[in-house]
């Protein structure tokens, strides 16, 4: 099963640089936005998976003219993180769409996360550089299969 130290025991110095880290990763979603490659949805999507560690890595949706064969940008933050060695655990998945809806992750992308969300694992949303929406990642995906079924 995946651990991960409890939010409540985090000292206030962790507390503001988490906050931090969270705000910064929040105002570069809409400049990575552009780089995303939807040319047959033209919903163009930018993601940053906050690791255990505290990095943050980015992603946006790479489509496919055999469509739907592409990768939404939370599979793209997700295989950063794992490319960049290091924590295997997600503390916070952040989206932005270039259309500022506020979105969920697809359910593909719900299992993905899965596969390493940390006990406390949030999904917030992003508009305009800000967070606006903050969801409790478990409450979209409860009594999922996932790597603890197989242990």
């Amino acid at each position: 099963m995946l651990c991960r130290k409890a939010r409540n025991t985090m000292s206030a110095p962790e507390s503001l640089a988490a906050h931090s880290l969270e705000k910064d990763a929040a105002k570069a979603l809409p400049g990575l936005l552009e780089r995303s490659y939807a040319r047959y949805s033209k919903f163009t999507v930018a993601a940053a998976v906050i690791d255990a560690e505290g990095r943050v890595h980015y992603g946006v949706n790479v489509e496919n003219a055999a469509y739907p064969v592409g990768t939404c940008a939370e599979q793209t933050a997700i295989g950063a993180m794992i490319t960049a060695g290091g924590s295997r655990v997600i503390d916070k998945v952040l989206i932005a769409a270039g259309s500022d809806a506020v979105v969920q992750p697809c359910g593909a992308c719900r299992q993905r996360i899965a596969e390493f969300a940390g006990d406390a694992c949030q999904v917030v949303s992003v508009q305009g550089g800000e967070t606006t929406q903050r969801v409790d990642f478990w409450s979209l995906l409860p009594h999922s299969f996932g790597p603890r079924d197989l242990d």
